[in-house]
């Protein structure tokens, strides 16, 4: 026994205290755990998606090169499909771009300008693109076409995130 005696005012300071701050790190754990989660979270398999379209394929023709891969919306998981022109260049090295127009948006499609070969054409308001995705000066679009990253695994081809590429 201690010869220390609490009195019923202590007892009961200690016992509000302890019980407050109980129920206090009860509310704050789930704050915290929502903050950090997300941090501590392993990431996926990574930035590229596999192609169906095999390397040795490849020419130096723009050709189409559909992919899907999985989109994460917080809780939400879809398939989403992409899309882009790839070819090789005179180095060999190969180029995959979007097929986004820069201008508004649309689908832009290699070679369907008659009146303009071997370019890239936005149907929608007459843009064009150069063969390595150079916006065409006099055209809609403010900006050169996007260009993913590309690796090859397996000699099948890869594609990764889209980055803007600089130009006129």
């Amino acid at each position: 026994m201690s010869k220390h005696n609490v009195s019923r005012r202590q007892f009961l300071s200690y016992t509000l205290t302890g019980v407050g701050g109980f129920m206090a790190a009860g509310m704050l754990m789930p704050m915290v755990r929502f903050a950090v989660d997300p941090v501590l979270k392993a990431g996926g398999g990574g930035d590229f998606v596999a192609t169906k379209q095999k390397v040795d394929d490849l020419s130096s023709e723009p050709v189409r090169v559909d992919f899907t891969f999985e989109q994460k919306d917080a809780w939400y998981t879809s398939e989403q499909t992409g899309s882009a022109w790839v070819y090789k260049d005179d180095n060999d090295n190969i180029v995959a771009l979007s097929p986004v127009c820069k201008h508004l948006g649309c689908t832009v499609n290699w070679n369907a300008d008659k009146e303009n070969p071997n370019q890239f054409f936005c149907p929608c308001h007459y843009g064009r693109y150069t063969k390595d995705g150079v916006n065409v000066p006099g055209t809609p679009p403010i900006s050169p076409l996007d260009k993913y990253e590309t690796k090859v695994k397996d000699g099948i081809l890869q594609i990764g995130p889209a980055k803007p590429q600089k130009g006129a």
